[in-house]
């Protein structure tokens, strides 16, 4: 005869909250009060409403201010904005802006995605590829001016550059357009703003799955189609973040211009810094409106077509 045993039934095993329960001590919920997260974001806010929301606030109500040689006039008038939109001066010199910005802007973005791609993918060494990366970054343990004063004695009529092409014999007479002209303010533009194309893109390209390249080359991709197919696509938003950087800081500039076009050229942050200087504080801050909309304007365009929280 086989005995039959009553089948043990084993409880289901309980959870943390019932356990803590039967121990008399529950485990409290993982819950923010509302008055708990506003505590958390009030430092971060206060700080954006004291230095950017209130100065953007003052500078528009006084881009509407009237003006005369020695005081500001508190009013609600649209002279400066019509002053600003329908002068020829004006116009040329955002058109004269907007050229510079769109030629750094070409010129460092195809520099930056060349030494981003030879750092990330020529150079195997990790430390060889951060001691190179660091390299790049010493220019900017000096001053902006006086990495573009040291273009001077290079660049100029009598300059290493000429002097050297001189005796080689490759030209009998020195290059004028080297200094002081559109080409000096591209170069000093290029030579201060690269990094801050190469740095996002790099950042990105170490990211990138080296096993997608090892598959595009398996299925017959070359070296240029496996750039522009695989590499480009995946850099998009370093890229964008590159060019963020670069066309905010070219449009806002007004030394570089001052210093290497020898005043033969103006930009918008120039025509700001002169108006400031002539105590024309309304139509700078108009100036300062507009140029601050067409920025934003340029931004939202390239956050429209390159979505950096989805390709991040």
């Amino acid at each position: 005869m086989s005995s039959s045993r009553p089948e043990t039934l084993t409880p289901a095993d309980p959870s943390p909250a019932e356990a803590g329960e039967a121990r008399g001590t529950a485990l409290p919920e993982r819950r923010f009060s509302p008055p708990l997260t506003l505590l958390q974001v009030a430092p971060l806010a206060a700080v954006l409403i004291v230095f950017l929301l209130l100065p953007m606030v003052v500078l528009v109500v006084v881009s509407f201010f009237d003006y005369d040689s020695v005081q500001i006039i508190p009013a609600f008038e649209f002279t400066n904005y019509v002053d600003v939109l329908t002068s020829s001066v004006t116009w040329r010199t955002y058109l004269n802006t907007l050229r510079y910005t769109v030629i750094v802007w070409a010129v460092t973005a195809v520099l930056g995605f060349t030494i981003a791609y030879v750092l990330a993918f020529e150079i195997r060494s990790r430390v060889t590829q951060m001691v190179l990366f660091l390299v790049c970054t010493v220019p900017f343990l000096t001053s902006n001016i006086i990495r573009m004063i040291s273009w001077i004695p290079f660049l100029g009529r009598e300059g290493l550059l000429n002097s050297i092409l001189i005796k080689l014999g490759v030209i009998h007479e020195p290059l004028e357009f080297l200094l002081f002209s559109d080409f000096a303010v591209v170069l000093a533009y290029t030579h201060l703003y690269a990094l801050f194309m190469v740095t996002p893109i790099f950042n990105t390209m170490m990211r990138i799955d080296r096993r997608l390249l090892e598959a595009a080359l398996d299925g017959g991709a070359g070296w240029w189609r496996t750039v522009i197919e695989v590499i480009l696509p995946l850099s998009k938003s370093g890229i964008t973040i590159g060019s963020i950087f670069v066309v905010t800081m070219v449009m806002g500039d007004f030394i570089t211009v001052r210093l290497m076009s020898g005043g033969q050229s103006a930009s918008v942050g120039l025509m700001i810094s002169s108006q400031i200087a002539s105590l024309q504080y309304p139509a700078a801050c108009a100036n300062a409106v507009v140029l601050l909309a067409i920025v934003l304007l340029m931004i939202a365009a390239m956050l429209r077509i390159v979505d950096i929280r989805k390709e991040l």
